[in-house]
This record gives C-alpha cells, structure tokens and sequence, in this order.
C-alpha cells in the first residue's frame, strides 16, 4: 500500500503556506526544512514532500 498523491500534496501545500520563506529552488536544501518541520518517520515520504514543493516551486517561477 502507497502513500496517496494527495496526501504528499496537502502536507505539502501547508508547509508551503506556514514558512514559505523556508523552501528553495533546491530539493537538497528542500529535504532539510522538511525534516526539520515535520515528524514523519519514512525517509520516502519525506522525500518525495520535498520534491512536490521543489517542483511547485521551479513551475511557478517560469513565466
């Protein structure tokens, strides 16, 4: 059983919108400020939060 899609997107979506001042361009420094404002065990998980912030970040600055 996997982690479902709106659940990456609705932890996501909140860290986004509490501290969006703590997130980059960069899934390096991406994977650090999830780990530091989460307490989700699965490295996975985290991961792949980070990516989907990483992600919605990059697309929303190209224009």
């Amino acid at each position: 059983m996997g982690i479902k899609p709106s659940y990456i997107k609705s932890i996501g979506n909140e860290l986004l919108a509490r501290h969006p001042e703590r997130f980059s361009r960069e899934f390096a420094q991406n994977q650090q400020a999830v780990a530091e404002g989460t307490i989700i065990d699965s490295k996975g998980v985290r991961n792949r939060i980070a990516g989907y912030i990483t992600r919605k970040i990059n697309t929303g600055k190209r224009s």
